[in-house]
């Protein structure tokens, strides 16, 4: 069986970021977890000493606190500086600028809508730079538009890690029923390079294995699209969770990983795919 690796995958620049962020500042404490990924924040924590706040109430004043790539809410940032923590922003720039988005727009008086996932961490802190929470709509799909009281005026942005096809189809029914329609493309041109390559690789392999955090919307987003041009295709987090039958029978499994997965973490992967092979040979 022959393993390709797809032509784009894994640690986008955002985590790149904030991991060389906070292995730069050694003993600090991170808001929430830097990445959705468990094993590369075991390893900060194991060789640099970097604690982790789940919660406002985790942080004390002495601590040296970092932000994580998806931002916080602007209020918890607000109380950390009042706190006078030491603040190291590990925000991914992609994530600042649907906040700036939405803080400038809803000043203006647009109704914002956010087509991403309200429980999301990300999507909580750009929602709170809204000026006024009752004008701000987050919505999965276009349907979810239908009877929402939006102004004739409407701002749109994205979760950074959403699908672009997705996107356009809120996009094209607000155009269809509302006087002013401002598109900010807020989806990462990483998001984009990984889907694409994903889908590509799933045409072709028998077998796919996305390699992610079971928590990482990105990673979810790429296994749905290997799932629909692969019928097998399977999310792990890391080598631990493989299944030996997976791989009976195939002849091209293709692999792919979310853009919070470190390579070491990849590297495990294949290396546990080789030696499952050999073991059926």
């Amino acid at each position: 069986m022959k393993i390709e690796l797809a032509s784009s995958y894994g640690f986008c620049f955002g985590v790149k970021r904030a991991i060389k962020i906070a292995e730069e500042h050694k003993g600090s404490k991170t808001y929430g977890p830097l990445i959705h990924n468990k094993d590369e924040i075991d390893r900060l924590k194991e060789g640099f000493d970097i604690g982790l706040a789940e919660k406002f109430e985790d942080v004390t004043p002495e601590d040296a606190v970092v932000i994580r790539t998806h931002g916080i809410p602007k209020d918890e940032l607000a109380k950390l500086k009042a706190q006078e923590n030491k603040i190291i922003n590990a925000t991914c720039p992609y994530v600042t600028t649907p906040q700036n988005i939405v803080e400038k727009m809803s000043e203006e008086g647009y109704s914002i809508v956010i087509f991403g996932d309200k429980n999301h961490p990300e999507i909580k802190g750009v929602v709170s730079y809204a000026k006024d929470l009752r004008n701000v709509f987050i919505v999965e799909d276009e349907k979810a538009l239908e009877g929402l009281p939006i102004l004739s005026k409407v701002a749109v942005v994205a979760q950074t890690t959403r699908k672009p096809q997705d996107f356009l189809k809120i996009v094209n029914a607000l155009v269809l029923t509302h006087k002013e329609v401002r598109v900010f493309n807020t989806i990462c041109n990483a998001t984009f390079e990984n889907q694409d390559a994903a889908a590509e690789l799933a045409k072709d392999a028998d077998v796919m294995v996305v390699i992610g955090g079971k928590h990482s919307s990105n990673t979810k987003q790429l296994h749905s699209i290997c799932k629909s041009y692969c019928e097998d295709s399977y999310l792990v987090e890391n080598e631990n969770e493989l299944e030996s039958e997976w791989f009976e029978g195939k002849e091209l499994c293709g692999i792919s990983a979310g853009a919070s997965t470190p390579d070491w973490v990849v590297q495990n992967v294949i290396n546990k795919i080789q030696e499952i092979k050999k073991a059926d040979q």
